[in-house]
């Protein structure tokens, strides 16, 4: 037969919930066969396109009907489940009526609609049931008497590579084996329970059956049911006798798959975990993916040797047939619509995109039975005789008599495999009679099964338990009434055998008691069983009684919710109409202190917050598996905020992360796994407790393979964070940093000078201030980080302790990391250690950075592996995490353990940072609000003939809206200006009159920095210029006589001109009214007078050339 492609659809479903809340945005639309995603964080980026067999829209054109079917409403494009399965069900069915064998997989992300498609919801069945009643209805219409029909029905279920029988209560150790059938070069699963069905009604039943038997296990044994794939097969043979009486099958196969949930574990921080390579968490899909792109690349003729990689899986083995062998095939992806799930969605996509490359070769299964019947017997003679003789092995020269006997083993353990698969094979081929005994006998068997449907009538009636799962085809499969007057719940272990039987982790064996007092419930814990349950999120621990819609947790994995039909009236008022799997996670969240409303969070919190809710319940279940194993650890989720993050900006708007900290219980050692890592860690550690449970000797087990053991390895010990505002002004910043961890507790203090200097480190001026920052643009800048010292509060961390931190605007492609050595054997390290960082031409993007960014200190401390007190050795895990509790309830009562990172010291170092230009500003304004008062006096003094009210306004204006930094200026005073007088007479010598022409000099001011846009000339000598700067030396050193001041007004233009042309130098009687004595000054400067470093974050006293306090401007210098 010619080569067939791989049919692919794909199918977008409706918003969930959480969608909605949280008012996702539309990323999919459907035209035809074409597909189109966006991406929501480039809008303006072309959308990707992508076409297939059937692109189904059942996002939203859809009505309710009174059955509960969804229905497309009139001009809408809805894909209702009928539309899905005539396009492709009806396909498979087709196919298997003409001897092919026929595959259909679901595949895409947990939570995008792969159960629905397959299985469906109430009245809205998927194409699995939908295709099982279809093959009965077209069986019932057969009027042939030669031809008769036989259907077999399995399910089973692949997780971590272990194989389960769904139809089975009890699975060998190991699971089920997975062979291969040396003739056929097949694969196939040995012992597995394949039952004939006579009817659509016992398929249903069946798979009720399968559905709960997986729903147990899952919560027994703590699987997540999204990682598991599901496998449901039908065989499908029609026996057609001829006119000579022979007899010719034609058989079809049907594997259903429907897959585990896509999501990349990869790209969520797994791989730096040490123990990546022993997880199985998505070896299936990987492989799978590999299988498809190897038969993609095979299809398109690629002329280099490939192998199909079809024995790296469990899944690949069972599914070769489907993929590029003989099978019609057809995959459906489910797609979910939020722009949320943008990289998982188009991810998807890309995956179908590839499977429809794949070819398959399907030939119609038609063989004679006789023929069949005669060959399945001489293999079997054949396999006996060759088991009798021992077998033969070839190559064995050489061989040890131990390895020629495990051989012998081996190939006697394949021999009789081979003959269990043959005799099963021909007991397929019985005949008619020997076919309906064996019908009859799974019908009786099949009619002893409870289905959901037969509870209906005593669930209007009686009170119950209801399961919940976060797998929403396993909500509501299990169901316990309580009519009697007193229910137990326990383990199977117990004495006397508990009326509720659960296993798994935090179960005891006898649990809990409910009692029923004429309708009302009543729940307990088991005297002296010291139980975990909670009821509501809340720790049950006396007796409540319980209320219509109340959850009731049992142990770690156990959610049920009560359901009492003659009490209704006592459910909460508030409660939803249903309540699920979701609702409930987030009402212990709530409890435990995580906000769970989406009002007013971005994208990167919705995230979180949905990975908080999904990993609260996976820790509880690993401190479950840690207290049963005694391992000694504690695990919790913690929410690491922007600002404690390595590596993050502090200011910029990248989200909290949420993270697992393990704690070693004994000698405090800590740890921070990302979510990968930790979700890898908990595959394993239930993979760990399923050896347990099975009987191993875990004692023999290394540490480097026990996923609860890490190295000691450095830990943050928390962060602190320099706002570098003053650096736009050139001013220094020096401060005691409070170091706070990622819930914002103070940890300890570092005490940190950032400043700017020259190219060699060396301090500037002191009195070197910058008005307007962009004054520095186009300049070279320099300035020196200096980490002095730290104080840390935890004697733990007296191994060794250094800091880290990041230079930005380096002349390097990536940011520098700068580490200070580690200081040993101290809680108090001095680390004196400097970095400058060079700024070759000041752009605006440094003067931006200074202004709203800020340098982030990492302080790490070094673990190491101690042994713990005596006192501490004796207890067990549980008892230590009591202890643990406890001792942190009261060093946080007054906290929120899941505050968000140190904002609040952030804030605080911001708030230091700025004091000092709040001050600057201050005082300016304060100068400028005594000059307009000035001009009211004025005003006021004048005669009424006299009070003009333009040139008052005018003036007014002037002082209220000039700057006041065109002109800085220190005031040199009389007794300077008279010597500097008596210089440049001395020097004309009556050749030159006096520049200032009077018996008694004036005083005069010297401008202390070029006004901004204005050049300094020099029109004085030389030497009375250097005579004068000898004495400005002196002035500085041992005179009290300069002050600081501003113009405001309109003389500030005037004023900044005349000094221009005369070197700087203007009249002090021209300047006398902008200076105010009485006002003190400040400077940028971070010390007190005393040089001790301020907390203050930038305030200092001024103080007179002699050391004294100057309380005002008057013959004061700033030091």
């Amino acid at each position: 037969m010619p080569e067939e492609g791989v049919k692919v659809a794909v199918r977008v479903r409706p918003f969930n919930q959480r969608e909605k809340d949280r008012k996702a945005q539309l990323m999919i639309k459907m035209s035809g066969q074409m597909t189109t995603i966006s991406n929501p964080e480039a809008p303006n980026e072309e959308p990707k396109k992508f076409s297939f067999d059937y692109s189904y829209w059942s996002h939203d054109g859809m009505v309710e009907s009174a059955e509960g079917l969804f229905e497309p409403t009139p001009g809408s494009n809805y894909a209702s489940q009928r539309k899905v399965f005539e396009d492709l069900g009806q396909g498979v069915l087709d196919n298997a009526f003409e001897g092919y064998n026929c595959s259909l997989f679901a595949y895409g992300q947990t939570g995008s609609g792969k159960s629905y498609s397959m299985v469906g919801y109430g009245a809205n069945r998927g194409i699995v049931p939908i295709t099982c009643d279809e093959l009965f209805k077209t069986m019932s219409t057969n009027t042939d008497t030669n031809k008769r029909f036989e259907v077999t029905f399995s399910m089973l279920e692949i997780y971590n590579e272990q194989v389960r029988d769904l139809l089975s209560r009890e699975n060998p150790k190991g699971g089920l084996q997975v062979r291969q059938n040396p003739k056929l070069g097949l694969f196939y699963v040995e012992n597995l329970k394949k039952v004939p069905v006579g009817s659509y009604v016992e398929i249903e039943k069946r798979m009720d059956q399968g559905t709960a038997n997986r729903t147990v296990a899952s919560t027994n044994m703590n699987a997540t049911s999204s990682r598991a794939h599901t496998v449901v097969s039908i065989t499908f043979d029609q026996i057609i006798k001829s006119d000579s009486g022979s007899e010719t099958k034609k058989s079809s196969v049907m594997n259903l798959v429907d897959l585990a949930g896509s999501e990349r574990a990869d790209s969520t921080g797994a791989t730096g975990d040490r123990l990546k390579e022993g997880a199985n968490i998505n070896k299936s899909l990987s492989a799978l993916g590999n299988v498809i792109s190897a038969l993609a690349d095979l299809s398109t003729g690629s002329k280099k040797k490939i192998v199909v990689p079809y024995r790296d899986s469990v899944l690949t083995k069972l599914l070769q047939n489907a993929l590029g062998g003989n099978s019609k095939t057809i995959m459906i992806a489910a797609l979910s619509p939020a722009d949320i799930n943008y990289d998982e969605t188009l991810s998807t996509l890309r995956y179908a995109d590839r499977a429809k490359k794949i070819k398959n070769k399907a030939v119609i299964n038609e063989n004679p039975m006789d023929k069949l019947i005669r060959e399945l017997k001489e293999e079997n003679d054949r396999l006996k005789k060759a088991m009798e003789s021992g077998g033969m092995i070839e190559g064995s020269a050489g061989m040890s008599p131990e390895e020629l006997e495990r051989m012998k083993k081996e190939m006697e353990e394949e021999i009789r495999a081979q003959l269990m698969a043959n005799q099963a094979m021909l007991s397929e081929n019985d005949s008619k009679e020997d076919w309906d005994a064996k019908l009859r006998a799974a019908q009786s068997e099949t009619d002893e099964l409870k289905g959901v449907g037969s509870q209906d009538k005593r669930r209007s009636k009686d009170p119950y338990l209801i399961n919940l799962n976060e797998d929403p085809m396993l909500s509501g499969v299990i169901c316990h009434f309580l009519d009697a007057d007193k229910t137990t719940v326990g383990r199977k272990d117990a004495q006397p055998l508990p009326n509720v039987c659960l296993s798994g982790l935090s179960i005891q064996k006898l649990h809990a008691i409910l009692t029923n007092k004429n309708g009302n419930i009543e729940i307990s814990p088991a005297p002296g069983s010291a139980s975990k349950t909670k009821v509501n999120g809340l720790p049950l621990t006396d007796t409540k009684v319980l209320s219509h819609k109340d959850r009731i947790l049992f142990g770690s994995n156990h959610m049920y919710v009560l359901m009492n039909p003659k009490r209704t009236d006592t459910a909460d008022k508030s409660l939803p109409n249903i309540i699920d799997w979701d609702f409930a996670q987030k009402e212990i969240a709530e409890i435990k202190g995580f906000a769970t409303h989406s009002l007013g969070l971005t994208k990167d919190q919705m995230i979180a917050q949905e990975q908080v809710l999904e990993m609260l319940p996976m820790v509880s279940e690993v401190n479950a598996v840690s207290e049963e194993l005694d391992k000694r650890k504690s695990f919790e989720v913690v929410l690491i905020s922007a600002a404690a993050q390595e590596g993050v900006d502090v200011s910029s708007n990248n989200g909290t992360r949420v993270m697992v900290k393990m704690t070693n219980l004994l000698n405090g050692n800590t740890w921070l796994w990302q979510r990968g890592k930790f979700l890898n860690r908990r595959y394993l550690i239930q993979d760990l407790y399923q050896r347990f449970l099975d009987g191993d000797d875990l004692s023999k087990l290394s540490k480097e393979d026990d996923p609860f053991w890490e190295p000691p390895e450095e830990v943050l010990i928390g962060t602190a964070n320099v706002f570098l505002q003053s650096l736009s002004y050139a001013l220094d910043f020096d401060d005691q940093l409070m170091i706070t961890d990622y819930k914002g507790q103070e940890e300890g203090t570092l005490t940190v000078t950032v400043a700017p200097c020259d190219d060699k480190g060396r301090p500037l001026d002191e009195e070197f201030f910058v008005e307007d920052p962009s004054e520095l643009l186009g300049k070279p800048f320099y300035y020196k980080v200096l980490v002095r010292e730290a104080e840390i509060n935890k004697s733990r961390f007296s191994r060794g302790i250094r800091v880290q931190f990041t230079l930005p605007f380096v002349n390097k492609k990536e940011p520098e990391v700068v580490q200070t050595p580690v200081i040993k054997n101290t809680l108090s390290p001095a680390f004196n250690f400097s970095k400058v960082l060079t700024i070759s031409k000041v752009q605006k993007k440094h003067l931006e950075f200074f202004d709203n960014g800020c340098l982030t200190f990492y302080v790490y401390g070094v673990q190491e592996d101690t042994l713990p007190e005596p006192s501490l050795s004796k207890l067990t895990t549980k008892e230590l995490r009591q202890r643990n509790n406890m001792k942190e309830n009261a060093d946080t009562s007054v906290r929120r353990k899941t505050l968000f990172g140190n904002d609040v010291a952030s804030d605080q170092s911001h708030l230091k940072a700025e004091v000092v230009l709040l001050q600057r500003k201050h005082d300016r304004l304060v100068q400028k609000e005594r000059r307009i008062q000035e001009i009211c006096k004025e005003w006021e003094k004048k005669q009424e003939s006299e009070r003009q009210f333009d040139p008052f306004y005018r003036a007014v204006s002037a002082a209220a809206f000039s700057t006041g930094t065109r002109l800085k200026t220190r005031v040199q005073m009389l007794n300077q200006m008279l010597r500097l007088q008596r210089a440049v007479q001395l020097k004309d010598d009556n050749s030159n009159p006096p520049q200032l022409n009077s018996p008694v000099v004036p005083p005069i001011l010297r401008t202390g920095a070029a006004p901004s846009g204005i050049s300094r000339q020099k029109t004085m000598d030389p030497s009375i210029e250097q005579n004068n700067v000898n004495n400005n030396k002196n002035v500085h050193k041992n005179d009290d006589d300069t002050v600081s001041l501003f113009v405001f007004g309109e003389e500030e233009s005037e004023l900044a001109t005349e000094a221009d042309k005369n070197a700087g130098v203007v009249p002090y009687h021209k300047v006398a009214k902008h200076h105010y004595a009485d006002l003190p000054l400040h400077s940028g400067k971070s010390y007190l007078s005393n040089n001790k470093p301020t907390g203050g974050g930038g305030m200092k006293r001024p103080t007179s050339a002699g050391g004294n306090r100057g309380d005002g401007s008057k013959a004061c210098v700033i030091q």
